[in-house]
């Protein structure tokens, strides 16, 4: 079974987005073994960079704001190549101050999912939500509209 590490700074202290995440987190147990790993906010992104890159492992893939976009679909097709070879994966969000430069360019793949700017703790919602779409519509599920 494929894993997949999310790299979270900062953690959600809202009852609300740690209940979704936590939904998110057992859906996904049926296709994959996911794993958070909440990292401590420092005063800006480069603090915060040497404990994020010790937490790398495998393919990793960098949310931000310059990063390429791509479809639900498209997105379910990079998540299939991945698992067909048996790569780990590990996605990363950054503090609400972003990620370093270092953390950037140590990721194999930037990723945005819009032009829009999300509160990081609503972001790890939305990123669990979609790789748990992408095994959906990789299994052929309804649960993608």
């Amino acid at each position: 079974m494929i894993k997949i590490n999310f790299v979270c700074v900062g953690n959600l202290k809202e009852k609300f987005f740690a209940e979704a995440a936590e939904e998110y987190l057992k859906r996904l147990s049926r296709f994959c073994k996911a794993e958070v790993k909440e990292l401590p906010e420092k005063n800006n992104p480069e603090e915060e960079a040497e404990s994020v890159l010790r937490a790398l492992k495998g393919r990793v893939v960098a949310l931000a704001v310059e990063g390429k976009k791509r479809s639900s679909e498209a997105f379910a097709k990079e998540v299939a190549a991945f698992t067909d070879r048996g790569e780990e994966i590990t996605f990363v969000i950054g503090s609400s101050e972003g990620l370093s430069q270092r953390v950037k360019e140590r990721a194999d793949e930037l990723l945005s999912f819009s032009d829009m700017t999300f509160p990081h703790r609503l972001m790890r919602v939305i990123l669990l939500e979609q790789v748990y779409r992408a095994f959906m519509i990789n299994a052929g599920a309804k649960y993608h509209k």
